[in-house]
């Protein structure tokens, strides 16, 4: 009982004296990380588009060059461009005007859409798909490796950014890349990068 007189007394002083109780101090929520952009579909990747209960307009198809698929009812329709849900989506709403109750599902089996190329002096210049994150560097001995006559200096990325005309110029030092093993000078590729390697001849 004294105690809790004593407790009460404490609380009554503090008060009087103009302090306050410490109390839990709010703490910020963490920031979620930003989420990866969600992938669109390019042409030559394979897609699985699943009606449920409907075999007849379920099918598996490629996008075509000018980023269509041809599906039964719908003809051509609009894929690149789109990310699955989009796809699904829209599906879904074509269809109702000739499937009731539509349950649709759009799976992407095989992405060929991704591409980056090498071209110049290298052993083989080409086009190539993406595998996984990829440097310069790396795609340069993708292709093959610099020829003699390559300008090792004077390379150049060339890349567009998504909605922009304008063309990226990075320039690339091939030597300074490769005294530090990768870890300077040697960025990542983006999907739709070239990498430009002219000749030390002119």
């Amino acid at each position: 009982m004294q105690q809790g007189l004593f407790s009460v007394f404490i609380v009554i002083w503090l008060h009087a004296a103009g302090c306050t109780l410490p109390t839990d101090t709010p703490v910020a929520a963490p920031t979620p990380p930003p989420s990866a952009p969600a992938y669109r579909i390019g042409p030559e990747d394979k897609l699985t588009i699943s009606v449920w209960k409907n075999e007849e307009i379920s099918q598996t198809v490629v996008v075509r060059p000018d980023g269509m698929i041809t599906l039964p009812l719908l003809n051509d329709v609009k894929a690149a461009g789109l990310t699955p849900e989009e796809l699904r989506d829209m599906l879904i709403d074509e269809l109702q005007d000739y499937i009731n109750h539509v349950e649709l599902s759009v799976i992407i089996n095989e992405i060929h859409s991704l591409k980056y190329a090498v071209l110049g002096e290298v052993s083989n210049p080409a086009r190539y798909e993406f595998k996984s994150r990829l440097t310069v560097l790396e795609a340069i001995a993708s292709a093959g490796g610099l020829k003699p006559f390559a300008a090792r200096k004077r390379i150049v990325i060339l890349r567009q950014t998504r909605g922009d005309e304008a063309v990226q110029h990075i320039p690339f030092n091939y030597d300074q890349a490769s005294a530090s093993n990768g870890m300077e000078g040697n960025p990542e590729l983006q999907p739709g990068d070239i990498v430009m390697v002219p000749t030390s001849l002119f």
